[in-house]
């Protein structure tokens, strides 16, 4: 049984509030903060005032739907909320987005993008919002990785102004410089012209509500992630490295960078991508070409969670260049999904966890003034 929020959302439809006979989404009474993990749900119910006579039989009704609808295995767990309750204040850019996950590294070539896009495609199979943000200026590989890279960019009309309109593919809406740029041509833009681009491309877009909006960035430190931190109030990063010693003391920097003082970005965890090689013809044979667990131990070492271990795949490459993830074989068939597919899975699952905790633990995210 797989579980999604709209599935939630569908059932809990049907339930009406006795006060006035209309459902709790025309009364605007489901709280947008659905939690899946495995077969446990929770949400929020908001009522106009926390003596209402309805509560309990509101929570039953919607209990029960779910068991109903779904399936009686599910374990609901439902908080009561009142609209008297302060909402949590809205960033002044990406106004109806909730999280903000950046996907790092330390140095180029360990497949950041790559996770960045299957993360994306996973999130997306799962049932929630995703955008996706290709900030990696000088080598977007976005448009590539989707198969969109001949798609035109348009503008769309939304209240009283024009928006640039992000590209949908596979669930998730997308917005690259590739798009902007001759795919034939290197980017020749100092640092203020590649700031000022991105920051068009997040804010003068029209991004819409989003649970997720991932931001691919460029390897090492530079610029552009100090333009994203003081544009963004980013929710978490995610930092991407293979096992060799090389990666990982560039991956080390990177984590140094997003926690240090003067940044103070959460590190949601971990990705050790390429962790081993297994041939085709034989499945459970492992060989370690770049290193056996280096991820694992700067994981432990730095005190953050090891989110996923990815292999090295032909696969993972392959549909790359042919323009769709491999984590789309989640959409169609989870349960038989590859080996690699299911790692992304993995992946996905986690950061969902991960962020729920972070939100849940730390204090909203602010942005970055930096002098």
């Amino acid at each position: 049984m797989t579980l999604y929020p709209n599935l939630i959302l569908d059932a809990l439809k049907t339930v009406r509030y006795p006060g006035n006979g209309k459902s709790l989404a025309e009364n605007h009474m489901i709280e947008d903060d659905i939690r899946i993990d495995g077969n446990k749900v929770s949400f929020s119910l908001i009522f106009d005032k926390q003596t209402d006579p309805f509560i309990r039989s509101v929570v039953r009704a919607s209990e029960a739907a779910i068991a109903s609808a779904i399936s009686p295995d599910v374990d609901v767990t439902i908080a009561v909320k009142t609209r008297t309750a302060a909402a949590p204040a809205k960033p002044e850019v990406l106004p109806g987005v909730k999280n903000i996950v950046g996907v790092s590294s330390g140095k180029g070539g360990v497949g950041k993008s790559t996770v960045a896009a299957n993360l994306a495609v996973a999130l997306a199979a799962k049932g929630y919002k995703v955008g996706l943000l290709d900030a990696d200026i000088f080598g977007p590989s976005m448009p590539k990785m989707f198969g969109v890279e001949d798609e035109q960019l348009y503008m769309v009309k939304k209240e009283g102004r024009d928006w640039i309109e992000p590209i949908e593919r596979y669930g998730v809406k997308m917005l690259s410089i590739g798009f902007l740029v001759d795919k034939e041509k290197p980017v020749l833009w100092r640092g203020g012209m590649a700031s000022n681009a991105l920051k068009q491309l997040i804010s003068d877009a029209w991004w819409g509500d989003l649970d997720y909006f991932l931001i691919d960035m460029p390897p090492g430190t530079s610029d552009i992630h100090l333009t994203l931190v003081q544009t963004l109030p980013i929710t978490g990063v995610v930092v991407v490295s293979t096992p060799q010693e090389v990666a990982l003391a560039d991956a080390r920097k990177g984590i140094a960078m997003f926690t240090g003082d003067a940044v103070n970005v959460p590190i949601l965890g971990l990705v050790e991508n390429m962790a081993w090689f297994t041939p085709a013809q034989h499945p459970d044979e492992r060989y370690y070409i770049f290193g056996e667990g280096g991820a694992v131990r700067l994981a432990e070492e730095q005190g953050v969670k090891l989110l996923a271990q990815i292999p090295l795949v032909m696969d993972i490459r392959s549909h790359a260049d042919e323009g769709a993830p491999v984590a789309l074989e989640l959409e169609t068939n989870p349960a038989t999904a590859s080996i690699e597919a299911q790692a992304f899975g993995t992946l996905a699952n986690n950061v969902i966890a991960a962020v729920d905790e972070r939100n849940a633990t730390l204090p909203p995210t602010s942005k970055v003034a930096m002098h």
